[in-house]
């Protein structure tokens, strides 16, 4: 839309790690291929701590509550979607579930909030690692191959 101001979103996402593992959701195109994975997460909303949007997003997503485990971590995003370049800033955090049990062979389908169906289940750090699938955002995957997760 010609003249629309565009705008940099602020996300939340929960590094949620299991043997090896992160846990995330299939990102895919409109055809339903799998364009690549991200961790969980969402927008912060307005007035709304970081803490709070990371509780909120696993609530809704998940069913579960969650416990930050380690020290938050900043990306900046910039891509493409849809013809239009995306700009954002991801605050990350190690967390753990305390709710729910989701099988390292296995996954869940969640609704995201627009009605969508999500699926979200553990990828290989190896495997993301040989671009198997692609990790978004681009930035986090030399953040976890620097850094040490359960």
């Amino acid at each position: 839309m010609a003249g629309r101001r565009k705008r940099i979103k602020t996300k939340v996402i929960g590094l949620a790690f299991q043997d090896g593992r992160l846990l995330a959701f299939e990102v895919t195109d409109d055809l339903g291929r799998l364009r690549g994975v991200r961790p969980l997460g969402g927008s912060i909303e307005y007035g709304e701590t970081r803490e709070d949007a990371l509780a909120r997003e696993f609530r809704e997503e998940l069913d579960t509550r969650i416990e930050i485990t380690g020290d938050w971590t900043v990306f900046e995003s910039l891509y493409e979607k849809d013809g239009e370049t995306r700009h954002e800033f991801l605050f990350a955090a190690p967390i753990r579930l305390l709710d729910c049990n989701i099988p390292t062979d296995g996954g869940v389908i969640y609704p995201e909030g627009d009605g969508t169906l999500c699926t979200a289940r553990w990828f290989e750090i190896e495997a993301l690692a040989r671009g198997e699938p692609r990790l978004f955002p681009g930035a986090l995957l030399p953040f976890l191959m620097n850094h040490s997760f359960g």
